[in-house]
């Protein structure tokens, strides 16, 4: 046995390999895929406003004749169809994009008719598809009318044994009426669905006026029309700019409604009046694209982290309609504040992005404005328009063609059947006797005895002129540009019908309305309101004793520590306390532990320095001025508004140099008109308070001047009643000296003894 000789090159895997920059062969590889992902995958056809999937879903199933009258198939057998024949992906995408087309939530008009599950508002997933059924509805029939009539091109499949239509070229505007959205690469989709009865108004206006304004179609086009209703609260004009430039985003909101109510007022603001002045809230109508069940969620998780303190209960009593039941915490809860928190706190409020990005009849992406689209889709409706003219001209070519011939039969009747009996090849003397054409002797050949019945004369020719007549009226619709859009209008008007605002389909679900001023929303205002009187002791902890107890009464504290401070609050107060370093925190009233303890330490709540010390504590009142002053005598006037911090650090106020110490804390009271200070040496010091300036920050302006020592105290009074001061001893006696004025002075000045009887201790107070 000889040895095989070897005639080729065994390929040792590097011949195909291609000596090219990486970035190159990178970007190329990268443009394919994005360009397929583009036009194949995630944008829709501005024409019939699908994606190829869903394109491909709803031709299988015509294929499968699941029309609305047939019975359901498996959809299990859509799915097999679509993956094996035209879109060779993953069964659970495909299967997912036909749950989409069946969801009365997901889509304002559905294009699939599903039976079993196919989820729900709740947001659970739909049944396994060999468990639910399916059918075309409708309005897909309507998508897909004229594909039988030369109106569109059919391309082969993958495979090259099936073929496709390229796009559908139906009536109905599925694009705006159903929208879309996509993620692409470089780019995005995101069109709401709108009401059919609206576009078709706006583009009738536009045929019959190429020239109109934005703002004349904005007139007749309103907006979004979303499956799960709710309302736009954007203005009109907010909402008319992001259609003129096709990009925007549209706040939408839940709607309030009871239907049960007895008052219509209450019926629209969503108000069930339960008796004894009890009431609750019903949530009607929720956000696109917002599980019920996630929003129920979210509500009660606000109420368990106490963000919404007003709100009892929230309660699901949906059935097929949507219930969601708010009870409030006490029959005192203004409903207002109480939707406006729900509109802050959770998705019953959301956005919903306008990005008008498709791809138009040359596959190329373009973001358009709603007149350019309209434009667009009105010119696509001619372009199908004039192919079904043109294809139906040619059907009516070839049957004239043939009722020519029959009537020639019928006139010859006993010559054609002579023919045929006594000739071998009847064919070509019949068309050299007659003038037949080939079709038509073929077709009289081909006809059955029992078909020579019915070759009456008058019924060939009505059947002829009929023909002719529409070929004519075809002919003219060909040739002119003004009768192809009287006969798009008209169309439209038909389709209209179907979809008026009259009809349970047609009618509009979601409001357009710009939304009512409504109350501040403020966390502070769901604060429930409840004295309380808040101890602060002399090492530093802090808690609130409920009501309003007595000032004087006596209080434990730990060894060693007593009362520092106390005062009368309300849960819904800010409260402020002064460090000794002129720093000023704020606490909630409603945050502070309650006194069936010692209280917390005040510095776990806040960043107070090691070194300083409360120096003072008041309850913050809004337009209230506060006199500050170190104790080198320096000091101005601050606003109360000014002095609240958001953080633990607080908020630096007065600026101390050289070891100086806040000193002086004192509200302002009303009318004040003048400022008393009394220094370590013992003298006093009164002058205008106008001279003090105004600050939200800084060391402020010398109040006293002093030799020795510093500030004591400060305080403010009116000159025309006197200054008073608290007398020593337990009988707590206040004196006031109305003859002041010989103290009263220049501010800065060193000031002179204070009246007898002044307390030892320097303090007014």
């Amino acid at each position: 046995m000889s040895d095989p000789t070897i005639t080729d090159t065994p390929d040792d895997g590097f011949d195909a390999i291609v000596d090219a920059p990486f970035d190159a062969a990178l970007s190329e590889r990268y443009l394919v895929y994005a360009l397929s992902t583009i036009t194949a995958r995630s944008l829709p056809d501005l024409r019939d406003g699908l994606k190829p999937v869903h394109r491909r879903l709803l031709w299988a199933m015509r294929q499968l004749k699941l029309d609305p009258s047939s019975a359901f198939k498996k959809s299990a057998r859509v799915v097999g169809d679509v993956i094996g024949k035209y879109h060779p992906h993953g069964d659970a995408s495909v299967y997912d994009a036909m749950v989409r087309l069946a969801q009365d939530f997901a889509l304002r008009y559905p294009l699939v008719e599903g039976q079993g599950n196919f989820g729900n508002v709740d947001g659970d997933n739909a049944a396994a598809y060999r468990y639910t059924e399916a059918r075309l509805t409708k309005t897909a029939l309507e998508l897909m009318g004229g594909l039988d009539e030369g109106t569109v091109d059919f391309l082969p499949t993958y495979n090259g044994e099936e073929v496709e239509p390229e796009i559908f070229p139906g009536l109905f505007p599925n694009l705006l009426a159903n929208g879309a959205s996509g993620i692409a690469v470089g780019m995005a989709t995101s069109i709401p669905s709108h009401n059919v009865a609206e576009i078709i108004d706006a583009t009738l206006e536009l045929i019959e006026n190429p020239h109109v304004t934005h703002e004349r179609l904005m007139e007749l086009f309103h907006g979004p029309d979303f499956p799960t209703g709710g309302q736009v609260i954007d203005s009109p004009a907010v909402i008319a700019e992001a259609y003129r430039t096709g990009r925007g985003a549209f706040r939408l909101r839940g709607r309030f409604r009871a239907p049960e109510a007895k008052d219509p007022a209450d019926v629209e603001a969503g108000i069930e009046r339960l008796g004894g002045g009890q009431w609750q809230l019903v949530i009607s109508e929720i956000p696109y694209q917002v599980p019920k069940s996630k929003l129920i969620e979210q509500i009660a998780q606000a109420i368990a982290d106490k963000k919404l303190p007003i709100l009892e209960d929230v309660r699901d009593e949906s059935d097929t309609a949507i219930r969601i039941v708010l009870v409030p915490k006490s029959r005192n809860v203004d409903p207002d504040l109480l939707k406006e928190s729900l509109f802050r706190l959770t998705d019953l409020e959301t956005r919903f992005s306008l990005n008008l990005n498709v791809l138009d009849a040359t596959r190329t992406p373009m973001v358009m404005g709603l007149k350019e689209l309209l434009e667009h889709w009105t010119a696509a409706q001619i372009d199908i328009l004039q192919r079904r003219a043109r294809h139906r001209l040619d059907q009516i070519e070839k049957r004239l063609e043939l009722v020519r011939g029959y009537i020639i039969a019928y006139l010859n009747l006993d010559r054609v059947i002579a023919i045929i009996r006594s000739e071998d090849e009847p064919k070509p003397v019949m068309m050299a006797e007659f003038a037949l054409t080939d079709r038509q002797a073929e077709a009289i050949l081909n006809m059955r005895l029992r078909s020579l019945r019915k070759l009456e004369e008058m019924q060939l020719r009505k059947e002829q002129d009929e023909l002719l007549a529409e070929q004519d009226e075809l002919e003219k619709l060909l040739e002119s540009p003004a009768r192809q859009r009287t006969r798009l209008k008209r169309d439209l008007k038909a389709l209209r019908k179907d979809y008026a605002e009259d009809t349970a389909i047609g009618a509009r679900r979601t409001l357009i309305a710009e939304a009512a001023a409504t109350v501040e929303f403020s966390m502070d205002a769901m604060i429930e309101k409840a004295p309380v009187t808040v101890i602060l002791s002399q090492k530093g902890w802090i808690r609130a004793a409920s009501g309003h107890v007595p000032l004087d009464q006596e209080f434990k504290y730990k060894e060693g520590d007593g009362l520092a401070f106390i005062c009368h609050a309300q849960t819904t107060d800010k409260l402020l306390l002064a460090a000794s370093d002129g720093r000023f925190f704020t606490l909630g009233c409603d945050k502070l532990p309650g006194a069936r303890g010692f209280g917390e330490p005040v510095r776990s709540m806040i960043d107070l320095e090691s070194e300083a010390s409360i120096a003072a504590m008041m309850v913050h009142r809004p337009g209230g001025r506060l006199l500050l002053a170190s104790s080198h005598g320096k000091g101005f006037v601050a606003e109360m508004n000014e002095l609240l911090a958001e953080t633990r650090k607080g908020r630096q106020v007065v600026n101390l140099k050289d070891g100086a110490v806040l000193r002086v804390v004192r509200r302002i009271g009303e009318g004040h008109d003048h400022v008393a200070c009394v220094g370590d040496n013992r003298k006093l010091v009164v002058f205008n308070l106008e001279e003090l300036p105004v600050m939200t920050r800084g060391q402020g302006v010398q109040l006293q001047r002093y030799r020795d020592g510093g500030l004591s105290d400060a305080t403010t009074f009116v000159l025309a009643e006197g200054l008073s001061w608290q007398m020593g001893g337990s009988g707590e006696r206040t004196r006031t000296e109305t003859e002041i004025r010989m103290w009263k002075v220049a501010r800065g000045a060193a000031g002179r003894m204070p009246p007898q009887g002044f307390p030892k201790s320097n303090r007014f107070d």
